[in-house]
């Protein structure tokens, strides 16, 4: 920092501290100000996209019995899926079959579509 033969300067540092936090002070309610603009910028837009929204209707709402009926027509494929990737481990480990390949590929269908399903489980279901 600002030595001279080892001599330190607090009062130099003191300078440079009170400098900042003025530039802070300074700057701050600025932002702040500028922020608020935004807001109330951002609550005008929303009420456009709420009138909008009102004015639209749409025909067929997505009902709870249509999700479950979606997340069932997942879930059948998955567990097949899982049964088949179990049946292949279980030729390929104890009864020595080539199966290698088709296990690798139905334990990457049966990952894939686990996730699909999680993913829409929780998007639709998660608060309730």
């Amino acid at each position: 920092m600002a030595s001279v033969r080892g001599i330190f300067y607090p009062n130099l540092i003191a300078c440079w501290l009170i400098t900042a936090m003025l530039f802070l002070f300074c700057v701050i309610p600025t932002v702040r100000a500028d922020d608020n603009v935004q807001q109330g910028d951002s609550t005008r837009v929303m009420e456009a996209f709420e009138q909008q929204a009102s004015q639209i209707k749409i025909d067929r709402p997505s009902t709870i019995q249509k999700k479950h009926l979606t997340m069932f027509l997942l879930g059948v494929p998955l567990l097949i899926l899982l049964l088949i990737t179990g049946a292949l481990g279980i030729a390929m480990g104890i009864y020595g079959k080539q199966v290698f390949v088709l296990h690798m590929i139905s334990a990457g269908l049966t990952v894939t579509l686990a996730f699909v399903h999680a993913i829409v489980g929780v998007i639709w279901f998660y608060p309730f």
